[in-house]
């Protein structure tokens, strides 16, 4: 992976270099600034991945393009075939070489022929252009300031001259959600490109255009495929989005947690891979954390080079304060901890890692399809009636748990709720306002079957925003590349077009996947609950992290924060350490948002 950035403000070389010094763990193996025009800069921040030699480091010329690019396009080899018998020829082995070859073959249509992870900025130097794309799923950081001509781009807004002031809506986004999706971000005039768009910046003309060119599709007729041919047409996807991501120049390894999604990967990858596969786990000290032992199991069966890590109470806490460096804006998942960790650790094993992540938005295996399935009958009833009844369960109810149910009786109906999923049904904003949330809900009419409609706000809100960051931000602060098979865009299309049936019933979910998994290696077992990759944050509450909290948790700093209702924090705060009711979520959402503003803003 890579940091990239460009601008046509006034600056200067040294200037440039020194903030992009602030993210060099994007990118440790080379460092480069070129200006061109006499105005326009581009940088490159390069982890040396693919053809190691100097001759492929960023930025990178050709004709009258420049570019500079962050990602991998697994597919690269295809593409580099179809332009060498166009007459292109190639003086490198990189995929970059590749791309700026592709968009001077094909210009914006070459999006279309990509399969990969990416963000990139490519100048025209003649006609004063920049052509910028970031890939279908949001896998890779792209962010950028324009106004009265000038644009700047970047990777991180740690890096960017006009990242300055904290933003108001970006806080108040973040209180609702724990994190700040496309196309917001925690700084006023920063914006984030959404995933699957496209910008033009005419510095000629002083515009910009934006554009989709790839999105979910709606699903207006029923699939008429039998299971046993879904079945061997997802395999073949499968086999072959593992094979093309292990292209590499460097050691490769796999993430194994023992779930069904990691052990698919590492099953296939390991079956490809020239050696043995190295695979990598983490061992939790609490067990109902930890699935290092099945994980270790699963290894054996496959036979592949397995390391299990100990990850220890004191370890990860003390990894906290990494949190705030790695991360571009306050970020509230817990499961960054373990896995800036993880990343930490294979780091001096291996500079590539697969991953499984991905799989549960496509094939339904998040608790929160249940509950979308139980609330559904009930947000059926009108309105009026629900709001009405709602105090009768008051007596009946904790403080926590009626706070709920209240909040969920109050949605106006179901979609409300799938966006609350994502969200959060306790509310900590003294003005609750989540009309930035509306852009989402034209993915709820794409599908008519309730458990898609949630799987396509998934993808489109949770994913691109919490889940795709994390393994992003985690893995370049140890100068890890993480490559999810499940994230291949063919397969996204594939298993939305499949039966929900095929994917989900009752309580098992996943269930091709299993029956795929199950056919590659017998008596392996597939229905053990899922636990989850997370930290006892609750506890921590209550231990460890209790004096720090307790120190930014008082009314002259949470005053401080814009639109927090302090008063409702303090009171969730002192029922969480009494044992009342759990809202870990809640006091760590703040504590992460306290903390990440002392260290960046």
């Amino acid at each position: 992976m890579c940091g990239i950035y460009l601008t046509n403000l006034d600056r200067s070389a040294l200037q440039i270099k020194n903030d992009l010094k602030k993210i060099e763990f994007r990118g440790p193996d080379n460092l480069s600034v070129k200006k061109y025009n006499n105005s326009v800069y581009l940088a490159h921040l390069r982890l040396s991945i693919i053809d190691l030699d100097k001759r492929s480091n960023q930025p990178y010329e050709f004709d009258n393009l420049t570019i500079t690019y962050n990602g991998e396009i697994y597919n690269f080899g295809t593409i580099k075939n179809e332009l060498i018998s166009q007459g292109y020829v190639f003086e490198t082995e990189s995929d970059t070489e590749v791309l700026i070859k592709a968009y001077h073959a094909w210009g914006q249509n070459m999006l279309n022929k990509l399969n990969g992870m990416f963000a990139f900025a490519i100048y025209d130097i003649v006609n004063q252009k920049v052509f910028c794309a970031r890939d279908r799923l949001g896998q890779k950081p792209f962010y950028y300031f324009w106004g009265n001509g000038k644009v700047e781009i970047c990777s991180s807004p740690k890096s960017m001259h006009k990242a300055t002031k904290i933003s108001q809506e970006g806080i108040n986004i973040y209180l609702s959600a724990g994190y700040i999706p496309s196309s917001f971000s925690i700084f006023e005039n920063i914006k984030k490109l959404e995933a699957g768009k496209f910008l033009v910046f005419d510095l000629n003309k002083n515009t910009l255009e934006e554009e989709t060119y790839w999105d979910l599709k709606s699903l207006k007729r029923k699939s008429k495929i039998t299971y046993e041919s879904a079945k061997e047409k997802l395999d073949d996807l499968l086999e072959d989005a593992i094979k093309i991501r292990m292209v590499s120049d460097v050691p490769l390894g796999s993430f194994l947690s023992g779930g069904v999604d990691s052990s698919v990967v590492s099953l296939i990858a390991n079956n490809h891979a020239k050696n043995k596969l190295k695979t990598f786990t983490v061992k939790f000290s609490e067990k109902e954390l930890d699935e290092s032992e099945e994980a270790n199991d699963f290894a054996k069966n496959i036979d592949s080079d397995h390391k299990t890590y100990l990850c220890d109470e004191n370890e990860l806490i003390n990894s906290i304060d990494d949190l705030f460096i790695a991360f571009d804006e306050p970020f509230s998942d817990s499961a960054m901890i373990p896995m800036l960790m993880l990343c930490k650790k294979v780091q001096n094993e291996t500079t590539v890692c697969l991953s499984g992540d991905g799989g549960d938005e496509s094939f339904l295996g998040y608790n929160h399809f249940d509950w979308v399935k139980k609330f559904n009958p009930l947000l059926k009833i009108p309105r009026k009636i629900r709001i009405l009844i709602t105090p009768f369960f008051k007596p009946l109810l904790s403080k926590k748990h009626f706070d709920y149910l209240k909040n969920i009786f109050f949605l106006r109906n179901i979609n409300d709720f799938i966006i609350n999923i994502f969200l959060n049904f306790i509310v900590i904003n003294k003005n609750y306002d989540t009309s930035w949330a509306k852009s989402y809900y034209h993915s709820f009419y794409k599908s008519n079957h309730i458990l898609q409609k949630t799987a396509d706000i998934n993808i489109k809100l949770w994913l691109e925003g919490n889940n795709n960051v994390k393994v992003d931000r985690a893995s370049m602060y140890s100068s890890v590349e993480i490559r999810n098979p499940f994230l291949d865009y063919r397969i996204i299309e594939f298993a939305r077009e499949l039966p929900v049936s095929f994917r989900y019933s009752g309580k098992n979910r996943k269930i091709i996947l299993k029956d795929i998994l199950q056919n590659k290696l017998d008596k392996i077992k597939l229905n053990k609950p899922k636990k989850g990759f997370t930290v006892p944050i609750s506890k921590w509450i209550k231990g460890p992290l209790k004096t720090d909290i307790e120190k930014i948790f008082i009314k002259k700093e949470l005053q401080k924060i814009p639109n927090l209702d302090y008063k409702k924090v303090l009171c969730y705060f002192k029922q969480h350490i009494h044992g009342k009711a759990d809202f870990s979520h809640i006091i760590w959402r703040v504590y992460v948002l306290c903390k990440w503003l002392k260290y960046n803003g």
